[in-house]
């Protein structure tokens, strides 16, 4: 039986979400990405609890960035940075989801570095 592109990716999810885990001092920064659009969450894996997120679906940056890009995906890297250094997260570990660590993927990890996070 040949898996397809997307069941071959959520059998690499599983298999990182085996060592990757999220804690209250050094939660879980999880990456989405589709054709359209990129959504990241830090999660608190413990309680199950998402302490912040941004996508490319946020009202406040709908308007000036498309998800579909490296530059989007950067600022929502930057924007979900702020909101958890607000809630006073600075350290995470980086779950990028069975994607390869490249293009869009690549940017949100940057841009969330750049803007003070510490995978």
């Amino acid at each position: 039986m040949k898996l397809g592109k997307k069941e071959m990716r959520q059998r690499r999810h599983e298999r990182s979400r085996f060592y990757l885990s999220g804690t209250a001092q050094k939660p879980r920064l999880a990456v989405f990405r589709s054709l359209k659009h990129i959504y990241a969450q830090v999660i608190d894996d413990e309680t199950g609890q998402t302490i912040a997120m941004a996508s490319s679906l946020d009202k406040d940056l709908r308007s000036d960035i498309t998800g579909g890009n490296k530059n989007g995906a950067k600022t929502i890297g930057q924007k979900l940075a702020e909101r958890a250094i607000a809630k006073g997260v600075s350290a995470v570990v980086f779950d990028k989801g069975g994607y390869k660590y490249h293009g869009r993927v690549k940017e949100l990890a940057e841009g969330a570095r750049a803007a003070g996070l510490k995978f």
